[in-house]
């Protein structure tokens, strides 16, 4: 009787420790760490090593080895194209610059996110509209944005009155003219007119402003329309108005924020990297600058989009994990972290109003800066993008330079765009 009691004791045990903790194989397993790589171009403040570190603090069943490519951009790219390319799963989770998307979904080297975004029920809303536009391709989210670059339109506090702020292109050929000359300026509005992306950047402002575009969500080129030749007609007339460079062909950023620091122009175009310059210790105009939207046409104001995204190698092994490192990086908490020690603009609309992004970043509590940035705009979202925007920087600097008008610049611009694309298929 004793021994009965035992065996049925014994048992009792057994039971009692496979309910308690399960299979041992099964236990294992829900331990078992994932590795997953995160590649991103080259992080001089070293601000990403604390948000893998605090994402890994959160998640210890993810171990994440981060690597840097190069900070040029067109390195950065080549050597996520030679592992993508090979169909390789060297690379999980990768940046990659805002014009990329569409060409990486076509190319077939992204995963699409959309069917993460509906299960964990990620609201877009949250984020900056623009940016969503430029990760979707054929109406899907090929990417999802991390931080923005927008164009701004910076003018001297300590010349031009609040009251005579420019809110139209017009109005900003008015005030450039009126002002130029005072305090040591030279030229009333500086710009970037050079053949290269950055005219295409700032074509886009103009031409968006006016209702314009270039291709429709199907990749179509549409660029001959009334909204693309009005802005452009726009732009030709700010360039002729006498309120630019002689030589603003020559113009990039670095021209344009050298001349504004030194004090030379009421207004300026450019990035809003320009600010920290405009208050650091070589500016001569610190502490007398401020930011508007860029100058609205009949559709309103618009600013072309820059800034970096984040995606999934489509062959990735662990697209679970992979899913959840992006998410914690684009959410309120790594957008926060990346805010404050990076010291970029997040894409998460409810930081605008964070005291701890604001007092790192005071400009992102500027409301003219969030309006500006809220209006931005993608460049033409196309797998073949950096083709199409070598063709636009040829018939955009002949209307620069005063080679074509604009009408003939953007028929023949049609044509070759269109005869671009069907090469392509």
């Amino acid at each position: 009787m004793k021994r009965f009691i035992a065996v049925v004791i014994l048992i009792a045990m057994s039971v009692g420790l496979f309910l308690a903790f399960g299979p041992a194989d099964s236990n294992a397993a829900s331990k078992k760490q994932v590795t997953i790589t995160y590649v991103r171009g080259k992080d001089e403040t070293h601000a990403t090593e604390k948000i893998i570190k605090e994402f890994m603090k959160k998640n210890p069943d993810i171990k994440v080895i981060y690597k840097e490519n190069p900070s040029d951009t067109g390195q950065n790219h080549d050597q996520l194209v030679t592992v993508l390319s090979a169909g390789g799963s060297d690379i999980d989770v990768f940046d990659m610059d805002v014009i990329w998307p569409a060409e990486f979904a076509q190319a077939g080297y992204t995963l699409p996110l959309d069917r993460f975004i509906k299960r964990d029920k990620i609201n877009l809303n949250d984020y900056i509209k623009g940016t969503i536009d430029a990760a979707r391709f054929k109406g899907q989210m090929w990417a999802f944005p991390r931080f923005i670059d927008a164009g701004l339109l910076y003018y001297r506090k300590d010349i031009v009155p609040q009251n005579e702020l420019p809110k139209t292109w017009d109005d900003l050929i008015k005030v450039a003219k009126k002002y130029k000359g005072k305090k040591g300026t030279k030229y009333g509005f500086l710009m970037q007119a050079k053949q290269y992306e950055g005219l295409v950047c700032d074509a886009i402002e103009y031409i968006a402003s006016y209702g314009g575009r270039v291709v429709d969500e199907s990749g179509n080129i549409v660029v001959n329309n009334k909204g693309t030749i009005d802005g452009l007609t726009m732009m030709r007339k700010v360039i002729t108005s006498g309120i630019v460079p002689p030589n603003v062909n020559t113009f990039t950023e670095i021209e344009t924020h050298t001349a504004f620091i030194n004090g030379l122009a009421v207004f300026a175009r450019n990035w809003p990297y320009m600010w920290a310059m405009v208050n650091g210790p070589q500016s001569k105009v610190k502490g007398k600058v401020g930011v508007l939207p860029l100058p609205a046409g009949s559709k309103g104001s618009a600013a072309a989009l820059g800034g970096w995204m984040v995606g999934i190698n489509k062959y990735t092994k662990n697209p679970e994990a992979s899913w959840r490192l992006l998410k914690f990086l684009v959410q309120k908490e790594g957008q926060k972290l990346m805010a404050i020690y990076n010291g970029n603009v997040p894409v998460y609309k409810p930081l605008f109003n964070d005291k701890d992004v604001i007092k790192a970043n005071p400009l992102i509590g500027d409301k003219k800066f969030v309006e500006a940035i809220l209006a931005a705009v993608p460049r033409p979202v196309s797998p073949i993008y950096p083709k199409i925007s070598d063709v636009m920087q040829i018939e955009l600097s002949n209307i620069v330079n005063g080679k074509k008008d604009v009408k003939t610049a953007v028929l023949d611009l049609d044509k070759k765009l269109k005869e671009l694309v069907k090469t392509q298929k």
